[in-house]
């Protein structure tokens, strides 16, 4: 029952979600006519298409998909048809002459009709259904997610139902007061025809976004009202599910899985890929699937400047420790996020750092990122002793789940001392777990191809040499450049002494990723928190009064604080020219 309240409420929250405005204009196609002959048609054809494809897509396999996405060319050549309808008439004429019922169906779903027709507003409801399908906030992806991992059942349906209908009642609300609003401008503009020129105009501009992509790229981008923290909060009141670092989405869905396992049933969700894709092996000749059965295995992508992989990572050395003498091989697959985690001496350097003494595959070129069909960090698999994928878990967090399912597989493959209880461990420095209540910035990327949120009194000149100031006062998780500098596709790099880079966060800890200049030259920095040296608040590559020097490309922890947490600016000012910014991430 809690669920069905979730998603129906995670339903409402869609109105709100940026890949909702596409959409918009084809519901306020109904504004005028009778809601119960026009309007409800219209969203009953919407959320009846919405959860049968999203049913489909979440048990039928990849056909579906593929299907989904020509149902959706469809759906756009259609609905791009019904509004050229409703901004060139005589045009319509002529384009319906040929298909006399779907031109009749056309015509009155354009409005031509004085009395319309519920079945073309269903017409029109079953395309915009096709069209807002692959618009899935959080829920929806913990409902799919739940779904893809449970099987096909009625209380997928259910759910996934609940969501559109949840989703329909705002859409009916804003129909029902567009509507007044329509007509109150009808009425003292006498604007009809322009009114219906202009949805005819939205819907195709509509249209052309969504074949763009837009609805789901720009829109998001551009949008201040993001639904994400509202639905995650749900998920973690009524669910209790929340996220937990990258991936947060995928996390939830596998934790309603994980709330399955006290039956000790594990599915199998495929055969262990495999893994000569690797450039290079450390700690470790090659190793291949095959050599691996008889052994339960754990394989844990990763890359070393990743805030996520590196808070989970002194759970997997747990692991790797308390269960290798009784069948556990854990594999590290070192797939790079930044140009520099390519080269093997940094990599190297770092496992040496944090103590990894079992065997890394070294994955530059993705092969075995893609034969996993990954796309988180960290993500771990893990197989049993017959090389068979039992379980995945994304993100952070978990833990006790995961070292539950490594005991299972271990006593299946007929180890007869598997050691009881869970490792305790507790991480250090920026292997420390995370203050989520108190986090409210998000992982914010310097370079132009992922930049958002970035301020200035200039405008960002892509891989050019520029000078930036930023304004003197920053909204939170604003950020800017204060000095020369290149902006680049991954990274700002300062181009003369001095600069300055400045950030309104509100976190406990954050960290920035830097590395000096092709020379290697250490750069030195000074750390300010509201224009004051951090004092208790230092991070543990900051000394007390700020100062500090990069001298390796890597994840630095700037910010610490042991008190209240609250809206800060931070600054850092680099005294030498050289130096390379990435990305902020936050605990």
């Amino acid at each position: 029952m809690w669920l069905l309240i979730l998603a129906y409420l995670g339903g409402v929250l869609t109105i709100v979600s940026p890949c909702i405005l596409p959409v918009l204009p084809f519901v306020f196609a109904r504004t005028g006519q009778p809601f119960l002959r026009s309007g409800l048609p219209l969203l009953a054809g919407m959320a009846l298409t919405f959860a049968l494809v999203a049913t489909l897509a979440a048990v039928g396999g990849g056909w579906v998909v593929q299907l989904n996405q020509y149902g959706r060319w469809l759906a756009l050549i259609f609905v791009a048809l019904f509004g050229l309808t409703l901004l060139l008439p005589h045009l319509a004429e002529r384009l319906t002459r040929p298909l006399v019922a779907a031109g009749n169906c056309l015509s009155l779903a354009a409005g031509n009709d004085p009395r319309p027709r519920p079945g073309a507003s269903l017409l029109i409801g079953v395309a915009t259904g096709l069209l807002w399908a692959p618009c899935a906030g959080p829920i929806l992806g913990l409902l799919l997610t739940g779904a893809a991992l449970q099987g096909a059942n009625i209380t997928t349906t259910l759910l996934l139902l609940a969501y559109a209908a949840g989703a329909a009642t705002s859409l009916a609300l804003a129909l029902l007061i567009g509507g007044k609003v329509f007509t109150l401008m009808k009425r003292s503009l006498g604007a009809g025809e322009w009114l219906r020129r202009g949805l005819g105009g939205a819907m195709l501009a509509g249209v052309a976004a969504i074949a763009l992509g837009l609805d789901t790229g720009i829109l998001a981008k551009l949008s201040t009202a993001s639904t994400g923290g509202l639905e995650q909060a749900l998920v973690g009141r009524l669910a209790g599910i929340g996220p937990s670092g990258s991936g947060a989405m995928m996390e939830q869905g596998a934790a309603m899985k994980a709330s399955n396992q006290q039956a000790s049933v594990l599915p199998v969700e495929g055969t262990l890929p495999a893994l000569d894709g690797a450039v290079q092996w450390l700690n470790s000749p090659p190793l291949t699937a095959e050599a691996l059965k008889g052994k339960v295995v754990l394989v844990d992508f990763w890359t070393y400047s990743c805030i996520n992989c590196l808070r989970s990572l002194p759970y997997v050395k747990a692991w790797a420790d308390k269960y290798r003498d009784q069948g556990l091989v854990v594999i590290g697959v070192h797939a790079p996020e930044f140009a520099f985690e390519r080269d093997i001496d940094n990599v190297t350097r770092a496992m040496r750092k944090l103590g990894i003494d079992y065997p890394v595959a070294i994955d530059n070129d993705y092969r075995i990122w893609r034969a996993f069909n990954n796309q988180y960090w960290p993500a771990h698999y893990f197989a049993d002793a017959q090389g068979r994928i039992r379980y995945h878990h994304f993100g952070e967090g978990k833990y006790a789940e995961s070292e539950r399912v490594i005991q299972q597989l271990l006593r299946e493959a007929g180890a007869t001392q598997v050691t009881a209880g869970l490792a305790e461990v507790s991480g250090q420095g920026v292997q420390q777990a995370p203050q989520m209540g108190a986090m409210r910035s998000p992982e914010t990327y310097l370079g132009f191809e992922r930049a958002r949120h970035f301020v200035s009194t200039q405008a960002l000149a892509p891989d050019r040499v520029a000078t930036y100031t930023p304004p003197a006062t920053l909204a939170l998780n604003e950020w800017g450049l204060q000095g020369q500098w290149t902006i680049g596709a991954e990274h700002a790099s300062l181009v003369a002494a001095s600069g300055r880079i400045v950030y309104r966060f509100h976190a406990r800890d954050l960290h920035l990723v830097l590395g000096p200049g092709a020379d290697g030259k250490p750069v030195r920095f000074k750390v300010t928190i509201d224009g004051q040296a951090p004092g208790d608040a230092h991070g543990t590559d900051v000394a007390p009064d700020g100062s500090g020097r990069v001298t390796e490309q890597r994840l630095y922890q700037l910010v610490r604080q042991r008190g209240e947490v609250q809206d800060r600016t931070f600054s850092i000012e680099f005294l030498d020219p050289d130096v390379s910014a990435y990305a902020f991430t936050f605990g």
